[in-house]
């Protein structure tokens, strides 16, 4: 049966010099907003011990307006300004429920610049959108098409470090099921080998070559002959910026032909809970575990799982992948990461992560039985090395 859901579409813009003015305009006074109203907060309940709502932040923000200090912040959309303050107010929210760190202000020089506009601060028309205060509509790339009907309800205009433009509409879409899938799959990842599957495919990673490398490399070193100020260090600045930006699309290009692939093919896929934000800690492999984008692999699975009636099941981050026999289910009480390959006691013989991939679709399905009332999940033992039996 199809689901609406709600997707964001992305495209490119290319602005007049007037409406790049204009928007940037807005990016400041949505930064200076947020800063002060997190400021205002913060010292209230420091000070005070009392909490600022988000209603009693819309009032404050009205009489700012009202002073010759801030009478510049009528200039712009009012919408962008308040979407801030629910920003702010849904950092709090998710503060105080503990799912993340305090807010922290805004930089003026941070990567991306954004602002956001609801429904009733633009129009859109014949294919064309016009925001609040500006004359003409944005030039857009469409690189893909709308679903039909479909009406924005919200868009949001950023620009990128490497000082691109883009605007993300989110719409409401019918997405139907895929039809149903025969088979199941385990997904172990890694650097060299992105996903090694458990039919023994291995999906190589885009990582960088040692050039691609270099030439960073040597843009970074311009940068920082550059005299601090200087118009030939904000060159330089948007050099490197370029250069990151290229690397990143890329990397989220693979990503979604990768997982939009295995969510077509399989109707179960199993992956592995891991810690990559204590994995990262790592200074010999931060920068590969970063470049192969882990969460990022797992987020895309499972909302599109989610879109197209898939499951994603998730192995026990403490379940010993690599070192337990797929075949036999012993467990060896080592396992380096310079072995590749080793064999059992019981005669097998494993490549470790298309082993490491079949232990994790066993132990993704084991979870999902246990959850439904049958089957027994493996029971820890600290006597071993692994922590499991």
């Amino acid at each position: 049966m199809a689901q609406i859901v709600k997707r964001t579409y992305k495209y490119r813009f290319y602005p007049t010099p007037e409406q790049a003015e204009e928007l940037t305009r807005t990016f400041g006074c949505v930064r200076l907003v947020y800063n002060k109203a997190l400021e205002e907060r913060t010292r209230a309940y420091r000070l005070e011990g009392r909490k600022i709502s988000y209603v009693q932040s819309s009032a404050v923000l009205t009489g700012w307006k009202r002073t010759k200090d801030f009478a510049f912040l009528n200039e712009v959309s009012s919408v962008p300004l308040q979407q801030a303050l629910r920003h702010l107010q849904a950092a709090f929210t998710n503060f105080f429920a503990r799912r993340a760190k305090y807010p922290v202000f805004k930089a003026r020089k941070r990567s991306r610049q954004s602002a956001e506009y609801t429904r009733s601060a633009f129009r859109w028309r014949e294919g064309k959108i016009t925001l609040a205060t500006m004359g003409g509509p944005l030039d857009i790339v469409w690189s893909r098409p709308l679903p039909a009907s479909a009406e924005p309800s919200t868009l949001t205009v950023s620009r990128d470090a490497a000082g691109r433009w883009f605007i993300s509409l989110l719409v409401e879409e019918k997405i139907a099921p895929l039809p149903p899938a025969r088979t199941v799959v385990g997904v172990d990842v890694g650097i060299t080998v992105l996903a090694t599957l458990s039919t023994g495919e291995k999906i190589l990673s885009p990582g960088h070559k040692r050039a691609e490398r270099k030439k960073l490399a040597k843009v970074q070193r311009a940068l920082a002959r550059k005299v601090k100020g200087s118009r030939n260090r904000a060159k330089a600045k948007l050099a490197v910026a370029r250069f990151h930006a290229r690397i990143v699309d890329r990397r989220q290009d693979h990503l979604h032909k990768v997982t939009t692939r295995l969510v077509r093919e399989n109707q179960v896929i199993a992956v592995e809970d891991l810690a990559v934000r204590a994995m990262v800690k790592n200074r010999s492999l931060a920068r590969a575990i970063s470049d192969a984008s882990w969460r990022e692999l797992r987020r895309m699975l499972e909302y599109k799982a989610a879109w197209y009636g898939r499951e994603v099941l998730v192995a026990d981050r403490w379940f010993p992948s690599s070192k337990m026999c797929s075949t036999c289910g012993a467990v060896q009480q080592s396992m380096p990461l310079n072995v590749r390959t080793w064999g059992c006691a019981c005669g097998a013989s494993h490549d470790r992560d298309v082993n490491a991939a079949k232990n994790i679709l066993a132990a993704g399905l084991a979870e999902r039985r246990n959850a439904c009332g049958a089957g027994v999940r493996p029971q820890r033992d600290s006597s071993l090395a692994g922590g499991w039996q």
